[in-house]
């Protein structure tokens, strides 16, 4: 493990988001920079169903997907990423852009740790044109509020 230990994935996958959505660089290494290969898979995990879930709402509340928009804000978040991430971000963001599944999953793949920057970024741009930043970073609150009331639910048996 690592000297987070009182973390959790999904603790450790909203703090990158938070960092991604503020453009903080520490706060996105500090979310992330220390993780074992076990809690980043876990944390990849939590993230992939977050872009899930967010692509899903995208296609039900029929978003329209501002693709100039998206590209140019993964761009501005990728810079937060640790540097050796920043440009497997923004390949795999342009991937994206220009419908190259193949390409994206194929930087997206490179490593775990890039893949967990690569999803992050996703989540965050894609939320943020979703609901706005200030709306999205209240979604991560209230998903933290119920992830806890849950945790709590499951340790008392209710």
């Amino acid at each position: 493990m690592n000297d987070r230990t009182a973390t959790t994935a999904a603790d450790n996958a909203l703090d990158a988001l938070r960092g991604y959505a503020d453009r903080d660089a520490f706060a996105v290494q500090r979310a992330l920079g220390a993780l074992d290969a076990d809690t980043l898979g876990e944390t990849y995990a939590v993230l992939s169903s977050l872009l899930s879930s967010t692509v899903s709402i995208m296609e039900v509340s029929d978003t329209s997907w501002r693709v100039g928009p998206i590209v140019r804000a993964a761009d501005e978040a990728a810079a937060a990423a640790p540097p050796h991430y920043e440009f497997a971000i923004v390949e795999a963001i342009r991937a994206w852009a220009r419908r190259d599944h193949n390409k994206q999953r194929a930087v997206s793949s490179r490593d775990l740790a890039g893949a967990v920057h690569v999803t992050a970024v996703f989540v965050t741009v894609l939320g943020t044109e979703l609901w706005g930043r200030n709306a999205f970073l209240d979604v991560l609150q209230q998903f933290s509020r119920t992830l806890a009331e849950a945790t709590r639910k499951d340790l008392s048996g209710a």
